[in-house]
């Protein structure tokens, strides 16, 4: 709304100029977004708390230490991240932007499939949410919708609206024509999915999510530029650099969060947070044509969310486990690493897989 109204202003008044500057208003979208959740998490903390009294239920079958140690802390804590990144986005984006609007359609309804899951789980006190079956086909309807928007909002010439483009080469992609959609449907539910697998230590998955919406806010600038696009060969999606205002509301509303949910987490994200988060990650990535760069990226998804399929099938084939525990990170517990020991090498993984995806911008 800010933008709305001050943008145009700029015609008349220089210091209202900065409005039109994408740089600015992700700036401003970060410490908005910082603000509220500093602001909002101790309130809803105690309010989430009051209403869930248990608090999330822990899975039995799980680290035994989970029992005990985290036993009462209350969860649904996306929707603090959620709050934050709406008053934010609401105030800083262009409302005009089929980009920043798919992606923010998608972000909120993944929310809302992981609060009504959270919910059943506090209710039942159960680790057992509504029908995966279901869960999974409204995820895959609303990533369809999605998918449609944005490639009638990119340029269809040579098929670039259904193209892959493929990292290392310049100016070269793979039309998919009809096949883009369920790709593209795969590329976000998959996202969601498995940054919702990854949340299971305190702080895990959302400093993660931080590096990668922060290396998809710095694509998406480049990508939205003609100039910068067409010096390094990566792809040009006009209007596609308004997204970098939503990443950068997630990142500050991530920061924020991350304050309550540092070791040990006085809130959990729950689903509500980790299937909204994982939604954008996906859907960021189909609107500025860096699938597979998401891929690299956001490998450490890409690994918990393998180590799952890994572990079922092999069970299902053979009767055996090829972990302890999945996903990986309680294989890892189960091995006697401390919890602060995974969550931080974690991140330092998450680090140097964001850096070789940025690597691919210059390697073409």
């Amino acid at each position: 709304m800010l933008y709305e109204w001050l943008a145009p202003l700029g015609e008349d008044y220089q210091i209202f100029n900065l409005f039109n500057y994408i740089t600015f208003r992700v700036g401003g979208a970060l410490m908005t977004a910082l603000i509220v959740s500093f602001i909002l998490g101790p309130r809803m903390i105690d309010w989430l708390r009051a209403k869930q009294g248990k608090g999330q239920p822990i899975r039995e079958d799980g680290p035994q230490g989970h029992i005990i140690a985290k036993a009462g802390t209350p969860t649904m804590g996306g929707l603090l991240i959620l709050l934050s990144v709406v008053i934010s986005t609401l105030l800083w984006g262009n409302l005009h932007s089929p980009f920043l609007w798919t992606v923010f359609l998608v972000t909120a309804s993944y929310g809302m499939i992981g609060f009504y899951d959270d919910y059943l789980k506090v209710k039942r006190q159960s680790h057992k949410g509504f029908s995966g079956k279901i869960r999974l086909l409204i995820e895959v309807i609303i990533a369809a919708i999605a998918v449609w928007i944005l490639t009638s909002a990119i340029p269809s010439e040579g098929g670039f609206n259904t193209g892959l483009a493929i990292p290392f080469f310049k100016d070269f992609w793979i039309n998919l024509g009809m096949f883009f959609i369920p790709f593209g449907c795969l590329v976000i539910v998959g996202s969601a999915n498995a940054v919702n697998l990854t949340d299971g230590l305190d702080g895990l998955a959302i400093v993660p999510v931080m590096i990668a919406a922060l290396s998809l806010a710095f694509i998406a600038y480049l990508v939205g530029n003609a100039i910068f696009s067409n010096y390094l060969g990566v792809p040009n999606v006009p209007g596609s650099a308004e997204v970098t205002i939503f990443l950068g509301a997630i990142i500050g509303a991530s920061l924020g969060f991350l304050w309550f949910n540092a070791p040990p987490a006085m809130i959990f994200m729950g689903d509500t947070g980790s299937l909204a988060l994982g939604g954008a990650l996906g859907t960021t990535a189909v609107a500025i044509k860096h699938e597979i760069v998401l891929a690299i990226i956001g490998g450490l998804f890409v690994l918990e969310a393998v180590s799952v399929i890994v572990q079922v099938t092999s069970f299902k084939l053979t009767g055996k486990r090829v972990f302890r525990m999945a996903p990986i990170h309680h294989h890892f517990e189960q091995k006697g690493w401390q919890e602060p020991t995974i969550v931080i090498r974690f991140w330092i993984i998450a680090i140097i897989l964001a850096l070789v995806g940025l690597s691919t911008l210059k390697l073409r």
